[in-house]
This record gives structure tokens, sequence and C-alpha cells, in this order.
């Protein structure tokens, strides 16, 4: 039975996230298993779920293992699971930074390693993920694995050279998204309007202006262009963020990302 099971180790926010997609998109409980070591954790996730939560080494025996750890935890998880895993099994990282080189190299030959970048959208099903196959994937251990985000979200593979960028768009990309929703509710707020006003015009101007990225396949120049009067009222705003080198510190930041992810693979 376990050759036909899915596990996911490590229950945090992305864990649940993941584990709550795969239950949502038709996944047999009886084929899943959550490790976890917390009793508290274990208990409020068999409750919630119906799953089985075992201990990591036991996790370690499904077919299909999701390791959904922090980087810098990586190493030990590894070296505690490792006497369970076997040639033929599929590990999946969801952990920034960490390369398949970093894993293969600390578990079984022949253990298939693949990498994925995902994003916290997957906590409302619409996350995105990039995954990257290792040195021993096959057509069907990518298929799994896209199936295993599809879950939560859409997924798009890449070369795994690309990772640290996908890391720095999608990965933190929701936080950007945060950081400039929350800046221009505190605008409103300094404008005159109430807060709760100023937060729901904000938001349903960004969930908006997303599903016209998405729906209309417009490039968003052209959709920014026809909101843009000459001499108008966005014009002037635009122009304001253009003085203070908006789109600039959008690439700075972003290089940060980038260069950040690639220390973590690197153990800095």
């Amino acid at each position: 039975m376990s050759e036909s099971r899915t596990a996911v180790i490590g229950a945090g926010v992305m864990g649940e996230a993941l584990l709550s997609g795969l239950v949502r998109a038709g996944r047999r409980v009886d084929r899943l298993l959550v490790g976890e070591k917390r009793p508290d954790r274990a208990r409020e996730l068999e409750e919630r779920y119906g799953v089985a939560v075992v201990g990591n080494l036991e996790a370690a025996s499904a077919s299909t293992v999701a390791l959904v750890v922090k980087p810098q935890d990586m190493e030990d998880v590894l070296a505690e699971i490792a006497p369970s895993l076997h040639e033929g099994q599929l590990l999946v990282s969801l952990a920034a930074g960490i390369t398949t080189g970093f894993i293969e190299a600390r578990v079984p030959a022949g253990v298939a390693v693949v990498r994925v970048m995902p994003n916290t959208p997957a906590l409302v099903d619409e996350g995105m993920s990039a995954i990257s196959p290792g040195s021993h994937c096959s057509e069907q251990h990518l298929a799994e694995v896209e199936a295993l985000m599809a879950s939560v979200g859409r997924v798009v593979r890449i070369p795994e050279r690309q990772q640290d960028a996908v890391t720095a768009i999608s990965g933190s990309g929701p936080a950007y998204i945060f950081f400039v929703v929350e800046s221009m509710i505190e605008a409103g707020v300094h404008l005159g309007l109430p807060r709760t006003t100023a937060t729901d015009l904000v938001i349903q101007t960004l969930v908006g202006s997303g599903r016209m990225l998405q729906e209309t396949g417009t490039h968003p120049t052209v959709l920014r262009e026809q909101v843009t009067s000459p001499g108008g009222t966005t014009a002037s705003a635009l122009r304001e963020l253009e003085i203070h080198k908006v789109r600039a510190a959008f690439l700075a930041a972003m290089e940060a990302a980038r260069d950040r992810s690639r220390e973590l693979a690197s153990g800095s």
C-alpha cells in the first residue's frame, strides 16, 4: 500500500496548503501521509483532514514524498529520512534555494528528485509553481509533480538554472504585491478616506486588474496606456513613480531576492 501513497513532510502553512489542495482535488485520504512531530499539530491535522499523521521516517516510505521544510532544516531532515528512501521513489522539494544536486548527494542513488518553487497563493488554490527535474527524473515523475502542484494552482516546467529567478519573481512576489497594497491603502487614508473604504477600493482594484491581465491576454503596457490619458491624473501619478525610480527599485529588489536564493543554495 505504501507504494501508492503520497507523503507531505512539514505541516506548516505551505505543507497544509498542499495537503488541503490534494484532499480537495480528490486524493484518497487513506493514500496520504503527513510527517509531523508535534503531537498537538498531529491531532489537529488528523481531525481536520482524516489523514494518518506519522513520524518523518515512516512518511518517507511513501512512493512520492514532498519535503515542505525550511531551507536551513533540509540537511537534517534528509539525514533523518535517508534510511527509508530507495531507488525509484520520488522526492519533491519545496524548499527555496535547495538544489536537486544538494538533495541527490544526501539520498540513496536512483531516488528521483524534483525541485519546486511554489508561492503562498496556493492557500487559495491560485498558486504559481515552477518545477525542475533532477538527474533521475522520468516524464512520469514530472507528470506526478505537475498533478501534485496543480491541486493548488498553476504549474510550469523550467530548467533548474532559472529557479533563483523564479524565486525572486513568483516565490517572493506575493510580498511585493502586499507591500504595494499596504502603501496604496495608507495613501488612501492620507488622502482622507476611511481605512475600510481605502482597503475595499485597493483590493478590488487589484483583483480586477489581475483578471484583466489574465483573461484578456493584453500586454500590461497596453492596459496601462488605456488608463493613462494625456495630461490626466494617472499620468501625473506615474510621473511621480518614475521620478522616485520605482521601476528600478523593483529590479534591484528582485536581484537581491535572486542573490539570496543563490546564497541559500551554497549554505550561506
